[in-house]
């Protein structure tokens, strides 16, 4: 299921009163942000090849925020417990291969430097540097994607992380 974002008070008023210097593009995505339509069916309409990152823009920008439906909710209350239903990881194979646990353990330190910071989440960093197998590298996951959607640039490459990271993990 495609997320659905709904306009904020702030996104409103832009409507209204043209408040900003927002470009003809993306003031046309924001009108077209009406709480019903999914960001897959915003993409069919806009046919934009940046929705994603027009829609994190406006995003950030507080103009828009994205409804958090009931299943979500009770996905995000057991996250702790499970990887949410999109997250599926592979099969760990029969003989794992060490190359693929360094590259996911890169791969985890240098997103969390690249989008966090250096000195943040250094509890993801050591937990990821310090296993010694995939399922113990796998509980790294959660926490590591919910610190790259802490920021906006995370926000909107998490999905194309997130799936890199399930290759190898």
């Amino acid at each position: 299921m495609s997320k659905v974002f709904v306009k904020t008070q702030k996104g409103v008023e832009e409507i209204g009163k043209r408040t900003s210097d927002m470009s003809l593009r993306v003031r046309r995505i924001l009108i077209l942000v009406d709480g019903k339509r999914s960001v897959d069916a915003l993409r069919e309409l806009a046919l934009a090849d940046d929705l994603d990152q027009t829609l994190g823009l406006l995003e950030e920008s507080a103009y828009i925020e994205p409804i958090r439906q009931p299943e979500a909710a009770a996905q995000a209350s057991k996250a702790d417990e499970s990887a949410p239903r999109e997250f599926t990881f592979r099969k760990i194979p029969d003989t794992p291969d060490p190359k693929e646990m360094e590259m996911a353990k890169h791969f985890i330190l240098n997103t969390l430097y690249t989008f966090c910071g250096q000195w943040a989440h250094l509890s993801i960093v050591k937990a990821a540097s310090a296993a010694k197998t995939h399922e113990e590298l796998r509980k790294s996951f959660i926490p590591w994607y919910e610190a790259i959607v802490e920021t906006g640039e995370g926000r909107r490459r998490a999905e194309e992380l997130s799936s890199s990271l399930l290759k190898v993990i």
